[in-house]
């Protein structure tokens, strides 16, 4: 087996959900007995390959040929597919971001691939390699084996400590890719990101998230006091994604994002499965919550049974009274 890291890239910057699928790639390598290369694709992937070789892989191969200048789908599951036939990968593995859970599958259909998502772990079994994935959101845990030649991988960020320097260099080189500009039905047209202070949601070291009990308009600003005092990001339940109280790109849960901050603040938020599949891996959970039977307390490690309305504005002062 050999092993294919894709890194993932934005305006030629490298996200910082790349540093856990490495540290992911490294481990499956050293399990299968073999070493594991890094591509970075797009503009900018000349200086982010600098930053990638000093983090373990054997290789890091960068592209910036106009086909994958920009991020499509399309382009970059044919550049990558091209590679594999190239150089005999057998692994290939990204982050299960949106960008990740968008282009993989379309790289496994192009190699005929099993491809299995939101890896967590890897063990070695009677058949090869297991991968560890969850399932029902997160209360089970499905150990799967893959049967064809080349396995496509997604791997959950939160899963893995982020890679650091360590070892000798990777040597680093162009990777030549080909690309059809025929055969791509979309083109990229420009990126319309989302303008906030503050820190985005996977990449928070604090993150307070509201659901259901913060009522209106007038009970968000209440809590949104709390998150700019903490330089937290904001993030929320979907109860109150649908309510249109804030944008999807805020949910947190099985059907929005998956985070594990250092600190999670829980305010006015039930606990429901979904949602917890989507913070539990947090290393503290704090909830706030008047209905001391609400579920969320059996996977916190603090919690106040109380009107968010009366804690919140206390917990601002002692907060305040602190840092003064």
């Amino acid at each position: 087996m050999s092993i294919l890291i894709i890194a993932e890239l934005r305006d030629g910057e490298l996200r910082n959900a790349t540093l856990p699928a490495i540290t992911a790639g490294k481990q499956l390598a050293e399990l299968a007995g073999t070493d594991c290369d890094v591509l970075a694709l797009g503009k900018g992937a000349q200086g982010v390959a600098d930053q990638l070789k000093g983090l373990g892989a054997a290789n890091v191969l960068w592209s910036e040929a106009d086909a994958v200048a920009d991020y499509t789908a399309e382009g970059y599951a044919q550049a990558v597919a091209g590679l594999v036939g190239d150089k005999g990968y057998t692994a290939v593995l990204t982050p299960a971001t949106t960008t990740g859970k968008d282009f993989m599958p379309r790289l496994a259909g192009l190699l005929d691939a099993g491809m299995v998502s939101d890896v967590i772990g890897f063990e070695k079994g009677d058949d090869g390699i297991v991968y560890i994935r969850p399932m029902y959101a997160g209360n089970a845990l499905a150990r799967v084996v893959v049967d064809t030649p080349v396995h496509v991988l997604t791997v959950r960020e939160t899963a893995f400590d982020a890679a650091e320097a360590g070892g000798g260099a990777s040597a680093v080189a162009e990777a030549a890719v080909a690309v059809d500009p025929a055969s791509l039905n979309a083109k990229f047209v420009e990126y319309q990101l989302t303008a906030s202070e503050r820190p985005e949601l996977t990449e928070a070291k604090v993150v307070v998230s509201v659901g259901r009990g913060v009522k209106d308009a007038e009970g968000l600003k209440v809590v949104e006091e709390l998150v700019d005092l903490l330089g937290a990001a904001m993030g929320a339940s979907r109860a109150v994604v649908d309510e249109g109280m804030v944008p999807n790109d805020l949910q947190v849960g099985q059907t929005g994002k998956i985070v594990a901050p250092d600190l999670y603040i829980a305010c006015g938020i039930s606990g429901a499965i979904q949602h917890v599949a989507g913070m539990k891996d947090a290393k503290v959970i704090v909830a706030i919550n008047k209905d001391e039977e609400a579920p969320i307390f059996e996977v916190a490690d603090y919690g106040l049974v109380d009107d968010l309305f009366k804690a919140v504005p206390k917990l601002i002062e002692k907060v305040k009274a602190v840092r003064a």
